[in-house]
């Protein structure tokens, strides 16, 4: 039985955001959507802490790394697994965010099955 997850989806494109939050809710997940990393910072500062945080990079306001970056600096957030998920491939964005703390990369597209078999593993 997976365990269903609390899910901060950020992204700035509706339509992105969208089909995450679908995939993520036929998964049986709770999910809350942030536009770019500032909403995103906002939600985690006033709620308990989600189970999970899938963030893209390339947002205006505030990108997904400085977003990870920030997020860890909340002592609530410090534990959570924060995914990363972009159209960014190369090593050295990766590397980038692996120092910032994220938990996962993954490309986009993304396969939704694969989505879901990732956040049952990050979260599980």
């Amino acid at each position: 039985m997976v365990t269903m997850a609390r899910i901060l989806a950020v992204d700035d494109s509706p339509a992105m955001r969208q089909m995450v939050s679908v995939t993520l809710r036929s998964g049986g997940h709770d999910v809350l959507e942030a536009f770019d990393g500032c909403d995103a910072l906002n939600i985690a500062k006033k709620q308990p802490a989600v189970d999970l945080v899938i963030t893209d990079i390339n947002m205006p306001n505030m990108d997904g790394i400085t977003l990870v970056r920030e997020l860890r600096l909340l002592a609530h957030y410090r534990g959570v697994p924060l995914l990363v998920l972009t159209t960014e491939a190369s090593v050295q964005k990766k590397q980038e965010g692996k120092a910032a703390g994220a938990t996962g990369w993954i490309v986009k597209p993304f396969n939704p099955e694969r989505l879901l078999e990732t956040v049952a593993r990050v979260v599980g």
